[in-house]
């Protein structure tokens, strides 16, 4: 029983965004498995879950692996956000820009997150470079990372 029921706890965080242990308990019993909170929350301590930074700013219950992933996403973002004051691509090249002190923190995040078309990255102080495969990668890693700075949270 409580195997069956850690099973398909995994299975449910596996595709669902559970955000509360109460949720957690409502996709369980849709599932046809009955239990109490104190024993989702025993499961929960047991199963190592971790609560996860999503991107919409809520937390939800994740796997170990899965929320170091997710971490270093909000990481990035953050650290974008907070830092980056201009971006801008030139040839195979995404030039960035940072408060002073700041540009390693940027390629750091950047580094900790692959991205196949990403060759490598240099910092200054207030200044990234981020060598690519292609123009084109370049300028789309642009964007991407543009789109990341404008986000309002």
């Amino acid at each position: 029983m409580k195997r069956e029921r850690q099973e398909k706890i995994l299975e449910i965080v596996g595709r669902a965004k559970a955000e509360t242990q109460e949720e957690l308990l409502g996709l369980l019993r849709a599932e046809g498995i009955e239990a109490t909170q104190a024993t989702v929350s025993r499961d929960i301590r047991e199963l190592r879950l971790v609560k996860t930074l999503t991107e919409r700013g809520s937390y939800r219950y994740a796997l170990p692996g899965e929320a170091s992933d997710d971490a270093m996403t909000a990481r990035l973002r953050g650290i974008f956000r907070e830092c980056v004051t201009s971006i801008d691509a030139a040839l195979n090249l995404v030039v960035i820009k940072t408060l002073p002190g700041m540009a390693q923190a940027a390629c750091a995040a950047l580094d900790a997150s692959p991205n196949p078309s990403v060759v490598g990255t240099l910092a200054g102080d207030d200044t990234a470079f981020i060598a690519l495969r292609s123009e084109r990668g370049a300028k789309t890693l642009a964007e991407q990372l543009w789109t990341i700075v404008e986000e309002v949270e």
